[in-house]
């Protein structure tokens, strides 16, 4: 069962961590941190095939609902990140209803669909020992797209209203670029078009997350009413925590 997908339809909160390392060893230390979701980044990160499966294989034993964004909605893609394993796909960059068919195709068998079959070789399917796969599979698959720019933004409620689409996800990166405040999600413009972006999202009745700037950010987000946050990444937990580290050590009077 995708506990992450009946978890967020229900509106329990679901705390998650980007993982970009694209490395099986450190998403398996973050899988036994406790967090619901590990969102596995192939847009940015260097992920290829073999690093998401092995990272795939690395999480398995643990109960969290592994995520992975694809560079874009390519049905090819979509199709072989499903047949490795992935349940939930986060679509970036989606800016109308069209564009979110396209990606619940992707998602689904024909008639349905456009995905191609081949459980029989597919991890998914227990390489052909789930004998209602083809059948059944698409129940537990959860979709979500991602909002970040203007044209998302005016289109919520059409993307929304598409049959498939399980949450709305808002980027603050890509949005406060698209909005004219490069690198400035913190900026009253971005934030306020962030607040109606949600509260719109609210009344559509779909889920809404976003990737929260700090963890006050995150605690403020969950307090007004988002199912999931992702409240971190594990480049920025190596990258800071490794410089916290080093700074504790020279406050306490270490010289070079």
């Amino acid at each position: 069962m995708n506990r992450f997908k009946h978890a967020i339809a229900a509106g329990r909160p679901q705390l998650g961590l980007w993982q970009a390392l694209a490395n099986a060893y450190t998403a398996e230390i973050c899988a036994g941190a406790g967090y619901d979701w590990l969102l596995f980044d192939a847009e940015h990160a260097p992920n290829t095939l073999p690093t998401l499966l092995a990272q795939l294989q690395a999480v398995a034993p643990y109960p969290i609902e592994p995520i992975v964004r694809p560079p874009l909605c390519d049905p090819a893609i979509i199709k072989q990140y499903l047949d490795i394993g992935f349940r939930t796909l986060m679509i970036p960059m989606v800016e109308s209803a069209d564009q979110a068919r396209l990606a619940v195709s992707a998602m689904r068998f024909p008639p349905h669909g456009i995905r191609g079959v081949a459980s029989a070789t597919s991890r998914a399917s227990g390489f052909g020992r789930q004998s209602d796969y083809l059948m059944r599979t698409h129940e537990e698959h959860c979709l979500i797209v991602q909002i970040e720019s203007r044209a998302g933004l005016d289109a919520i409620e059409e993307i929304a209203a598409v049959d498939g689409v399980d949450a709305i996800f808002i980027g603050p990166g890509d949005l406060s670029a698209a909005l004219g405040h490069l690198g400035a999600p913190r900026h009253p413009a971005v934030q306020a078009a962030i607040s109606d972006a949600i509260a719109r999202i609210a009344r559509t009745g779909k889920a809404a997350g976003i990737f929260a700037l700090d963890a006050e950010d995150a605690a403020a987000r969950l307090g007004a009413g988002l199912c999931f946050v992702s409240i971190g990444t594990d480049v920025g937990l190596l990258a800071r925590g490794s410089e916290a580290l080093r700074a504790q050590v020279l406050s306490l009077g270490t010289s070079r």
